[in-house]
């Protein structure tokens, strides 16, 4: 081999339509043929062994043959959330012009960590088009991030670097300080426990805040909160809301929030990865206002946008804060920020950890083109429409019982035959083993819960393909079905 060859060959155009043109029926096929299938099969055991004992490909094969393997080995058993009837955890199916926006992505293949190419100044409209929808001032800053998991540890290490009182960057966490303290509810997600520990607050660091019936945090007993611990020597450093708790799509009074936390100096951050998108909705266009105040928000377009994973975002209105918590330039990456010139404007990796970042923005940047918020609306009002249209459902049939309140898309219910229900602990295992047979039957997907103690199959809708009969389907299934298992048949 010379030094002018290589083992990795030129396509030439025509192979690359070729192939093009077969993934793209293969794409076809399999977004317009999933209703007919089953929502969900698990990998058989057979090709689970396959994945696990295969050897190193040492020789290459054809693309043509890896290809086949994919539509024989893995399109098969996909993880549901493209089909009607996936009602699963908070997976939407992908918008296909997002799909697309995908490949092309990849063709560019930049390094979006900053520079003075197109993806940079795509990704800064995105930000700047999300700022003015949630009522940001112009000036703040965001960043595109795997999820709201990523989005909510960005916008915490901000937090920590604003509200330390001391140069933690400098000095660290061995540095003597107050303990630094960050609140939620129990409805808070699980990543916020992960963030502070990560941030190296401990589990110690998280006070977790009482709420009311409807799973709202009350802001007395928030207040109450911060002054007890202002009274021992800690330090509040942030406080961690939802806009659309993963439960029960709970959504906390984030204006009377809001209020308390600039009483008392506190960073607001809420996790609106699930819900934040439903200000586009009448229903909640004015519970969701007060996100204008907060000094930070999560949100997931990969959720109720319906685009592609990974594609996550963090508004955080203190650019200056942003850039101090993260910026590190080595040498041999210092630009003089001239955007006539090779280093373009400020790079995005000093505005967070990571200094290789892939092109997301394009799958955002081009569903939002194409849907524009009009779409949007719809498909989100669609997406409310038929959760109601289930909770009625639910509340129309005898042998189940629906959870309330509910906010948002989504609907707990469970089996629960009225000679039953005083008896949690026979109900909480009828539904667990209802819950196998619904997941395995490949009819209807959903997730479950537990809520005071009772366990709860959970419905979540953010599924723009989902029509009224597949609605119309899950009731009588699960209380068939239930009725089964109760029986002891399938237990």
């Amino acid at each position: 081999m010379t030094a002018h060859q290589t083992a990795i060959r030129e396509w030439t155009a025509d192979e690359i339509r070729a192939f093009g043109y077969r993934v793209v029926d293969i794409i076809a096929r399999h977004l317009t043929e999933l209703p007919d299938r089953p929502v969900f099969q698990p990998v058989p055991a057979d090709l689970r062994e396959r994945f696990r004992d295969s050897p190193l490909p040492e020789e290459g094969v054809p693309a043509s043959d890896v290809l086949t393997e994919f539509e024989r080995h893995i399109e098969p058993y996909p993880f549901g959330n493209g089909h009607p009837r996936f009602f699963g955890w908070v997976n939407s199916p992908p918008a296909v012009v997002g799909v697309f926006a995908d490949a092309l992505a990849a063709a560019m293949n930049p390094s979006c960590a900053g520079g003075n190419h197109a993806a940079v100044y795509v990704e800064r409209e995105i930000i700047d088009w999300f700022v003015r929808l949630f009522g940001f001032p112009r000036g703040s800053m965001g960043l595109l991030v795997s999820g709201g998991s990523m989005a909510s540890l960005t916008a915490l290490a901000v937090a920590r670097h604003k509200k330390a009182g001391f140069d933690i960057r400098t000095k660290g966490l061995q540095h003597p300080h107050p303990r630094l303290l960050v609140y939620k509810t129990h409805e808070g997600h699980g990543c916020i426990q992960k963030a502070v520990e990560l941030l190296g607050l401990g589990s110690e660091g998280l006070r977790i805040v009482d709420h009311d019936a409807e799973m709202r945090m009350i802001p007395a007993a928030l207040e109450a909160a911060i002054n007890a611990d202002r009274a021992q020597g800690h330090l509040p450093m942030a406080v961690v809301v939802s806009a659309g708790a993963v439960n029960t799509g709970a959504i906390d009074p984030i204006g009377e929030l809001a209020t308390i936390c600039a009483r008392h100096n506190v960073w607001l951050h809420v996790d609106g990865a699930y819900g934040a998108p439903a200000i586009l909705s009448s229903r909640y266009r004015d519970r969701l206002a007060a996100l204008a105040r907060c000094d930070s928000l999560a949100l997931d377009p990969h959720k109720w946008l319906y685009v592609p994973v990974e594609a996550g975002l963090v508004l955080i209105k203190d650019a200056d804060a942003m850039r101090a918590t993260f910026s590190l330039v080595p040498p041999y990456l210092r630009t003089d920020g001239s955007l006539t010139g090779v280093g373009g404007p400020p790079w995005f990796s000093e505005y967070g950890f990571q200094q290789t970042r892939s092109f997301r923005a394009l799958k955002v940047w081009m569903s939002l083109k194409h849907h524009g918020l009009s779409g949007y609306r719809a498909a989100i009002e669609h997406d409310l429409a038929i959760a109601d249209r289930l909770a009625d459902h639910v509340r129309r049939t005898p042998d189940l019982e629906l959870y309330t309140p509910r906010n948002l898309s989504i609907v707990c219910f469970r089996y629960a035959p009225p000679v039953l229900r005083a008896e949690t602990a026979r109900l909480n295992e009828i539904n667990e083993a209802l819950l196998e047979r619904l997941q395995l039957e490949g009819r209807v997907f959903v997730s479950s819960t537990i809520l005071d103690d009772t366990l709860w199959l959970r419905a979540c809708m953010i599924n723009y393909r989902t029509a009224d009969d597949d609605i119309d389907a899950l009731p009588p299934l699960v209380a068939t079905l239930g009725a089964e298992v109760t029986a002891g048949k399938g237990c």
